[in-house]
């Protein structure tokens, strides 16, 4: 599955930190997923789906709960519902904080003989506001071992943007293709 790298070209606003991170990892995930033919995995975000729908599945069942029984009769099941929301709320906070840690991209390499695991690459970043300096790690997950290794990029934004705005792909794809192949040349050497 490969794409056309000169594709119509994206522009951002070189103020705005958070489109500056968003195309960023956009081109990040087209080099792995597009370029390389990794399939994407979504089980990380299901996971946070799964939480919101059982969330809003309480809120819908309170409202129509207290429908079909107006609010004296339905205290106790209003209160049990806010609350068992609230705490669904914090759960999602955790999950955000401790599960998914910035994780943006979790594709599946699989094996060509198809014998094996899959081996697993995850993407995370973080490009703090008023900050210049974007950070990019690459976690690589063996499917055979289970070993896992990393690899980190940082650099400041206007390497990968000129000053119009536009995304210099072009510039980007050699960075995450020598993180790429690192990881995978410390699996060949393994």
């Amino acid at each position: 599955a490969t794409s056309n790298i000169h594709e119509k070209p994206v522009i951002v606003d070189k103020w705005d930190s958070g489109a500056l991170k968003n195309a960023l990892d956009d081109g990040a995930k087209k080099v792995l997923v597009d370029i390389n033919g990794y399939s994407e995995s979504n089980a990380l975000i299901d996971g946070r789906l799964l939480i919101c729908t059982i969330a809003v599945g309480l809120a819908l069942f309170a409202v129509l709960f207290d429908f079909f029984y107006p609010f004296p009769q339905s205290r106790n099941v209003l209160m049990t519902c806010a609350l068992l929301y609230f705490i669904l709320m914090g759960v999602l906070t955790v999950y955000l904080t401790y599960m998914e840690k910035g994780i943006f991209l979790v594709a599946l390499e699989q094996d060509r003989a198809k014998m094996e695991p899959d081996n697993k690459w995850m993407l995370s970043s973080s490009l703090r506001k008023y900050d210049e300096t974007y950070h990019l790690t690459m976690h690589f997950i063996d499917g055979k071992t289970n070993e896992e290794r990393t690899a980190c990029v940082s650099k400041r934004v206007d390497n990968y943007f000129d000053e119009n705005g536009i995304f210099c792909f072009d510039q980007y794809l050699p960075i995450i293709e020598k993180l790429r192949r690192d990881l995978s040349d410390e699996k060949k050497k393994a």
